[in-house]
């Protein structure tokens, strides 16, 4: 019976290896409290969760940095690229400064440039009302009329013509810009006479020749007419 007792002993012997050291240990205590054998298993739950969590925590941590750390890199990037696009930019722009200037100055002095519709109103306005200025300024002036004074013999048929009523059938001649002067009867030969009369013309109005044919016209007593004085106004 005693020697059962001491195999089972044996067997059991690292129980009773730590039911000794908890004797003299004493309870288990955490801020004060003695943790009975459940509290204890309790306890070591909770701590082994705790540390799970603690490790996911930094998994998930780790994981966000790597995230921030690709942002960065993607902004720098981003950053350089929109830096090296500008500058050739504004390179061309400084370029091109020249050209607009140029070109503006070439349109200045363009003496065949196009205009716009305004400009092309307003020259068209402007070309109108000198047109009317001088249109009035001339109705206005008094026109130089070119006139002449001209002196005609006209000689009958013979001693026996009456020269009186031959005057006055040439003076019956009227045209718009013909007046009749002064007149005289003038000796020729063998007591035949000439009458001298002398008329004002206007240039444009009156014609010498068609003067001339009106009073040849007068058959019964002219027989010819010749031009003795001619002279302009």
């Amino acid at each position: 019976m005693k020697v059962e007792a001491l195999d089972k002993f044996w067997t059991d012997k690292s129980r009773y290896d730590v039911a000794e050291k908890r004797f003299y240990e004493g309870p288990l205590k955490i801020d004060g409290v003695t943790l009975d054998d459940g509290s204890h298993s309790e306890l070591a739950k909770r701590l082994s969760q705790l540390e799970s969590e603690n490790k996911e925590l930094k998994s998930q941590v780790s994981i966000l940095n790597q995230l921030v750390d690709t942002v960065v890199k993607r902004l720098d990037q981003l950053n350089l690229t929109n830096g090296e696009s500008k500058k050739p930019e504004e390179n061309n722009a400084v370029s091109k400064k020249p050209e607009t200037n140029n070109k503006e100055e070439d349109d200045d002095v363009d003496l065949f440039g196009s205009e716009s519709e305004e400009e092309e109103e307003e020259a068209a306005r402007i070309r109108e009302e000198r047109l009317a200025a001088y249109a009035a300024k001339k109705a206005k002036k008094v026109q130089i009329i070119a006139k002449s004074n001209i002196i005609l013999d006209v000689k009958p048929w013979d001693d026996e013509t009456d020269l009186k009523v031959m005057e006055t059938e040439i003076r019956k001649i009227t045209q718009d810009g013909l007046l009749w002067g002064a007149s005289k009867f003038v000796p020729v030969a063998f007591g035949i006479q000439k009458l001298s009369i002398s008329c004002v013309v206007e240039d444009d109005k009156v014609s010498i020749d068609w003067l001339t044919e009106e009073i040849e016209k007068l058959e019964d007593f002219v027989q010819s007419v010749d031009i003795a004085a001619f002279n302009k106004i």
